[in-house]
């Protein structure tokens, strides 16, 4: 398996990956004509043909027989060319001192204070290949490129995670919220964000401070909840240090996720490596490993041997990164645990 930038002649693969991940995954609506201005898009930041604030790199994961099984991404900067809003959680204070009553109530304040970060997103992973490392490649190799590559990217890195739902794809934080501004159902205000169609966000969402006492139980519950299928790519960000610090998705209540980008576990550990050919054996730890390139990107995981500044890797690993004996990598070991990143 290899991680690299997306192509053209993805599309058909990519749009059968949307159709499989359903209407959740409002990141990469199924939607031909926005997909292939997407991909054509990533394209030209691959080649640093655009601003940080226009940057999309979306990369697919690929397996020996050149499937597209995958598909993950990263913006540059979010909210520099439209606004990016979210709520922060915070709480207000309220106190009646000769009634002897003081109450904190729990706040949604809208925001967009997270303008100019960069974000993780659109990550989906084929069901069939739900094993191995491949959720960790798919997830983290875009790390790893961001290692790399810490020029193109903001200080933080933010994360915007599929909040609860039910099997229907309702959310009860937008029934009990959102639909009572927007006149619409949750799906298909996801879907026109997803399209990147968020000025209605602003004309008619509601800019004073909501009490979140006023909500559902249920919407209350839904606060700063993932999904279940998200729960997954949750953990492996979480070990890679990133943490919920109370913003949260205005649509279903998501939790926004964030990491100073040089404080992120692949970032701070990976090193520079000289690749050298050998034979390690499943004993040998599972490294994931980039060819250090931007347009011809390739990341893969593999089991790999570290002897002072070089890698030791073996004839098949070296054919996908196409690198020869000598050439600079930058890798870092896999942490030592098995969740899959299937979706976020």
């Amino acid at each position: 398996m290899i991680v690299r930038p997306v192509k053209v002649s993805d599309l058909p693969a990519l749009m059968a990956l949307v159709q499989q991940a359903g209407p959740g995954f409002t990141t990469l609506p199924a939607n031909e004509e926005r997909l292939t201005h997407r991909v054509r898009w990533a394209q030209r930041a691959f080649a640093e043909q655009v601003e940080r604030a226009d940057a999309d790199y979306l990369f697919v994961l690929e397996d020996d027989d050149m499937r597209v099984v995958g598909v993950s991404a990263m913006a540059g900067a979010v909210g520099m060319r439209e606004p990016w809003y979210n709520y922060r959680v915070g709480v207000t204070v309220s106190s009646a001192p000769d009634l002897g009553i003081q109450r904190q109530i729990p706040t949604l304040f809208l925001n967009n204070e997270l303008t100019g970060q960069s974000e993780l997103c659109s990550l989906f992973l084929s069901h069939d290949q739900r094993h191995g490392s491949n959720g960790r490649l798919l997830s983290l190799g875009r790390l790893l490129f961001a290692a790399e590559f810490p020029h193109l990217f903001g200080e933080k890195m933010i994360a915007e995670l599929r909040g609860s739902a039910d099997e229907q794809g309702c959310s009860p934080f937008w029934d009990s919220l959102g639909r009572h501004f927007f006149q619409m159902d949750f799906s298909h205000a996801d879907y026109l964000s997803g399209l990147g169609n968020k000025a209605f966000i602003a004309e008619l969402m509601p800019r004073q401070p909501l009490y979140a006492c006023m909500l559902t139980e249920a919407a209350q519950a839904a606060i700063g909840q993932a999904h279940p299928n998200t729960e997954p790519a949750l953990k492996i960000l979480q070990a890679e240090g990133f943490a919920h610090k109370g913003y949260i998705d205005i649509f279903d209540a998501g939790p926004v996720i964030e990491a100073p980008l040089h404080n992120i576990r692949t970032v701070r550990d990976s090193a520079e490596l000289t690749l050298s050919l050998g034979s390690p054996d499943e004993q040998a730890p599972l490294w994931l490993i980039h060819n250090r390139r931007l347009e011809n990107c390739r990341i893969t995981v593999a089991h790999a041997r570290r002897v002072g500044s070089s890698l030791m890797i073996d004839r098949l690993t070296a054919k996908r990164l196409q690198l020869q004996p000598g050439n600079s990598v930058r890798a870092v070991m896999l942490p030592n645990q098995q969740q899959q990143a299937v979706a976020a």
